[in-house]
């Protein structure tokens, strides 16, 4: 019996699967990359016969752009498909806001600016027993973040399972087998260098020191690591459950 089949929706060329992809490629899940700003079209539905489970990345647009980025509405489109049909699904940085808001909740600009570098991670009891996170949160005690953009709301019968010290959602239990997680567990120093190059006007002007930031992220990256490759195998693990 093959492995799970992964559905993944890239944003962007440097927003790739990276370290995400890794983990799930070694627990033995096959990636099926779809690259919609490259001309791929993401399919009308989603074929849970095909695929085990749908992971969407981060990018640089928002839930908003979806004029300019015609693909956003059919991927959130998707994620109510794969939600109905108990698909496991995992949204990160922009995927977490789209899962959000396919589902109902809100997402808007941080009133507090710029979510930047390594942040701790604040679980809530909730995360305790969660069938993704549960046992593993007093491993992953940072994350990676770099958006402007955060969940505002989370819909209905939402458990929010982590928040940043000022009380935004950093991870979200959207559905039984739907997540979502504004920090980046899949980056390393190189994926985030052509994003911190996009950002050095504005991180200039608010004096941070983009050389210092980076080195501190490749520094922790065994934690990291440690810390976030038991999320991804435990989400491969939910999907070759769904395929059982």
């Amino acid at each position: 019996m093959t492995g799970p089949r992964v559905l993944v929706v890239e944003h962007d060329r440097d927003c790739p699967p990276a370290l995400v992809g890794d983990w799930l490629a070694e627990a033995g899940c096959t990636l099926d990359v779809l690259r919609p700003y490259a001309g791929d079209q993401v399919p009308a539905t989603l074929d849970a016969a095909q695929h085990d489970a749908l992971l969407v990345l981060g990018g640089p647009m928002g839930v908003r752009d979806a004029e300019r980025h015609a693909w956003l509405a059919p991927t959130m489109d998707l994620v109510r498909q794969a939600v109905a049909a108990g698909v496991p699904t995992l949204g990160i940085c922009l995927g977490h806001q789209l899962v959000a808001t396919a589902l109902g909740g809100t997402v808007g600009v941080n009133p507090d600016g710029q979510q930047l570098g390594l942040l701790e991670v604040g679980w809530t009891d909730a995360a305790v027993d969660d069938p993704l996170v549960g046992g593993l949160t007093t491993g992953a005690r940072r994350g990676v973040h770099w958006n402007n953009d955060v969940v505002t709301s989370v819909p209905d019968d939402a458990v929010v399972l982590a928040r940043t010290a000022d009380g935004q959602v950093q991870a979200a239990r959207f559905a039984p087998a739907a997540w979502g997680v504004q920090l980046h567990p899949e980056v390393t120093a190189d994926v985030l260098r052509p994003w911190a190059e996009d950002d050095r006007g504005s991180h200039e002007a608010r004096g941070i020191d983009q050389a210092r930031l980076l080195a501190d992220i490749e520094v922790a990256r065994p934690e990291l690591e440690a810390a976030w490759r038991p999320v991804a195998e435990r989400f491969a693990e939910l999907a070759r459950q769904d395929r059982r």
